[in-house]
């Protein structure tokens, strides 16, 4: 009898090792997914540098995407294992994981997607969550609980948690209102000092419909199909970060018409100056496939700290039309 249960045990670790590495690999969709348009890497050089005097104050930020689970050598084999639940199978102990890894995935207004996370054994540690290719760090509470809100990127949309130690879990969830949202994402990783901007049909900055990290909009007024909101997610504290900001715009259920303006925007600090920083953007409109583009920006040198550069033509306008 014992030595059944450890090649059950042994089983159930080895799906659940091989569902992290693949989707660790091919982030972006599990098979059946749809598609999406990967945008070779690009030099930004469509740059408007201003002065700290006239420009967007934009916090430091925290990317690197190809991210690799210690200890965990695994085949291409497949997440495809016949998991539909909500929630990995798994059978813990001390000769296994440590502790249970349990994450439950339940979808929520605005297309969003409510994770629970908990492990007693991982208090207060650091765990990325995977989603799409999407990829953020978050520090567990110390009771061993994480709970976060995130923007889906698909309907069917499946989420990881992985731990330093190799630990992890997967949840997936039905997003029926996704159809209806215009998503933007911009990730990176460090002390950036990136962020994202929409100002929503001709909105002057600092003003009304101006929807970036210090205004982030409305998620009940998006529902209702008057604006959009912006949702940040990472600790920008924890060592080597990774960061994600998502504008969401309810395309399906808008009640106005116009273009909303997105721009990427950088601050020189004393963290970034003379580096290169590197980033991603994720682009999904109604009827498109995801766009996904790798950036690459030269940051000017430490005499500039204070300034801010706007990126310009990084991430298309959104073109909204009333329904």
């Amino acid at each position: 009898m014992a030595r059944l249960k450890s090649y059950l045990l042994a089983g159930t670790t080895l799906v659940c090792a091989l569902g992290i590495g693949y989707v660790m690999q091919f982030g972006l969709a599990l098979p059946g997914q749809g598609k999406s348009a990967q945008v070779g890497p690009l030099e930004v050089s469509d740059i408007t540098e201003v002065s700290s005097a006239t420009a967007i104050p934009i916090p430091p930020t925290d990317l690197q995407f190809d991210i690799e689970m210690p200890g965990q050598s695994v085949e291409l084999a497949a997440a495809d294992a016949g998991l539909t639940g909500t929630e990995l199978p798994q059978e813990n102990s001390a000769e296994s994981f440590g502790c249970d890894v349990r994450m439950e995935a339940s979808p929520a207004a605005g297309a969003m997607v409510n994770l629970s996370l908990s492990s007693a054994c991982h208090a207060s540690e650091r765990v990325t969550i995977h989603h799409q290719g999407m990829v953020f760090t978050e520090v567990m509470q110390p009771d061993g609980s994480l709970d976060v809100s995130v923007p889906a990127l698909a309907e069917a949309a499946v989420f990881m948690a992985s731990f330093a130690s190799g630990d992890g879990a997967m949840a997936t969830a039905d997003v029926t209102s996704m159809p209806f949202y215009d998503r933007v994402v911009l990730q990176w990783k460090g002390d950036a000092g990136l962020q994202l901007h929409a100002r929503e049909f001709n909105a002057d900055y600092f003003g009304d419909g101006h929807v970036w990290a210090s205004t982030a909009g409305d998620l009940t007024a998006a529902a209702r199909g008057e604006g959009g909101f912006l949702t940040r997610l990472g600790q920008s504290d924890s060592p080597e970060a990774l960061l994600a900001e998502i504008y969401s715009y309810p395309s399906g259920t808008t009640k106005r018409s116009g273009d909303i303006a997105l721009s990427v925007e950088a601050e020189v600090t004393g963290a970034n100056c003379e580096t290169r920083v590197e980033a991603q953007t994720f682009e999904m409109t109604a009827g498109s496939d995801l766009r996904v583009r790798d950036m690459t920006l030269e940051i000017p040198g430490c005499d500039s700290t204070g300034d801010f550069l706007v990126l310009n033509n990084l991430v298309q306008d959104l073109t909204i039309a009333a329904r």
